[in-house]
């Protein structure tokens, strides 16, 4: 049987901007705790990396010490809660629906990998309409691997029936960028995503400005990969 060729997305920052959801959580949390809120423009520094790093990040940046146990208590208070709204201020990004109808007329298959939680994945996947667009979706739970671990990517191009030799990882951030490097996977990034450092100082394979550019990107850096193998 030949495998489809696969395109597989992170999800935060790169399919939908999800940082107004997950702040405005973080803010409950930290009012909870007597700390002042954070500002949505703090998000570029503060998501990407996982809610208990969110949850780290903004005790930091307010001056007050966090105890492992307290950290684990408000990590589950942030998923309880997240998990009650967590698209209610979040949107897809724009060209997104159009590239992945796009990549799957031509053959592509379509999957996410995400380090988020795969209830909360699943629910913002639900809120837009499109989960039965991709063939896997896989979550930080999904495997007993997460992102920058290779396993999380190729397990997820396995359970969408995809070809590792024709995949690529479309993410927003190094940790995108370090697990496709690290499964011999090409990568492309998106610059409006949640990274600290600008992304094109990380080397993906290609950045796009807009997702209208997807599908061609796609094409290329497919073409040097076989190119080269």
């Amino acid at each position: 049987m030949t495998l489809a060729p696969i395109v597989v997305f992170d999800l935060d920052g790169t399919l939908a901007e999800t940082a107004p959801d997950i702040m405005r959580v973080l803010n409950v949390i930290l009012v909870r705790e007597q700390l002042p809120t954070l500002p949505l423009e703090r998000a570029r520094e503060l998501v990407g990396a996982g809610a208990r790093a969110l949850i780290e990040r903004g005790f930091r940046v307010s001056g007050k010490p966090l105890d492992p146990e307290t950290l684990e208590r408000l990590f589950e208070d942030f998923l309880l809660i997240y998990a009650e709204d967590v698209a209610s201020d979040s949107f897809i990004h724009d060209g997104v629906l159009e590239a992945m109808a796009t990549l799957a007329a031509e053959g592509f298959k379509l999957a996410v990998c995400t380090n988020k939680p795969i209830l909360h994945t699943r629910l913002i996947l639900d809120h837009f309409g499109i989960t039965d667009r991709f063939a896997a979706v896989a979550g930080r739970d999904s495997f007993p691997f997460h992102k920058p671990d290779p396993r999380h990517l190729t397990l997820t191009i396995e359970a969408a029936g995809g070809d590792p030799a024709r995949a690529v990882m479309v993410g927003d951030s190094r940790t995108d960028i370090d697990t496709a490097r690290a499964a011999g996977i090409p990568s492309i990034c998106v610059p409006f995503g949640y990274t600290d450092v600008p992304i094109e100082s990380l080397n993906p394979d290609r950045v796009i400005q807009h997702f209208d550019e997807l599908a061609g990107a796609v094409r290329e850096v497919l073409a040097i990969a076989a190119a080269h193998s």
